[in-house]
């Protein structure tokens, strides 16, 4: 298995001086230092892929030891292009990915690397307006995922999985993607050609991405 972290983004909205997951946390950690703790508990340093762009060199020289992927239009993409960088260095394996802004405990990890089907990490708690949000099919796979989906079931979180079996399919609907678009498309264009990525369920468990003030907030305050 591989980790991907995506990592490439400005991150404008929190408005901090260096890339987003150098933000430090209340625990004294910066987000991906964390995150790198706890995927390190089921991988190696090897097997994680850091997908880099705006002031990259800032993450590089902190953790000089990981797999890097250069995304140099960081600045005109979004996380779609990103992720297809970072799997096309993946032949045959099963891949967890990541944003790079996401603060979340072991367990939620455990949970998604459990499934035996490829998964998106979802909380069903809330569903907010600016949230990835997912409907289902008949199936109980993901069928829409996006933050303009009405009567959303809940909030993807985003950690993910997606096994090997089903890598060439997500592949192929990335590669379908507009420039701007969030990975969640390509999953919402792979699903409509037979992917079957199923929802695990992190409810209880501290799993949020920060994208403002407020969220970092309210992260430091459950640390």
């Amino acid at each position: 298995m591989r980790a991907i972290i995506l990592a490439a983004g400005i991150g404008s909205r929190l408005g901090k001086p260096h890339p987003k997951p150098l933000t430090r946390l209340a625990s004294g950690e910066t987000i991906l230092e964390r995150q790198i703790d706890r995927l390190t508990r089921f991988l190696t340093l090897d097997d994680i892929i850091l997908v880099v762009g705006y002031k990259k060199d800032l993450i590089m020289e902190r953790f000089p030891r990981l797999t890097y992927v250069y995304n140099n239009f960081y600045d005109t993409t979004n996380t779609a292009s990103s992720l297809l960088a970072g799997l096309r260095k993946v032949r045959n394996e099963d891949v967890l990915w990541l944003n790079g802004d996401v603060v979340f405990e072991q367990e939620a990890l455990e949970r998604i690397l459990a499934a035996k089907v490829s998964a998106v990490a979802v909380n069903t708690d809330s569903v907010g307006d600016e949230e990835i949000k997912y409907t289902l099919n008949e199936e109980g796979a993901i069928l829409d995922l996006s933050k303009t989906v009405k009567n959303g079931l809940g909030e993807a979180v985003g950690i993910n999985l997606v096994r090997a079996a089903d890598l060439s399919r997500l592949v192929a609907g990335l590669e379908r993607c507009e420039a701007n678009d969030y990975f969640e498309r390509g999953i919402e264009i792979a699903a409509r050609e037979g992917l079957k990525m199923f929802p695990v369920y992190i409810n209880n468990l501290l799993c949020m991405e920060i994208d403002f003030e407020e969220d970092l907030k309210n992260v430091n305050d459950r640390l």
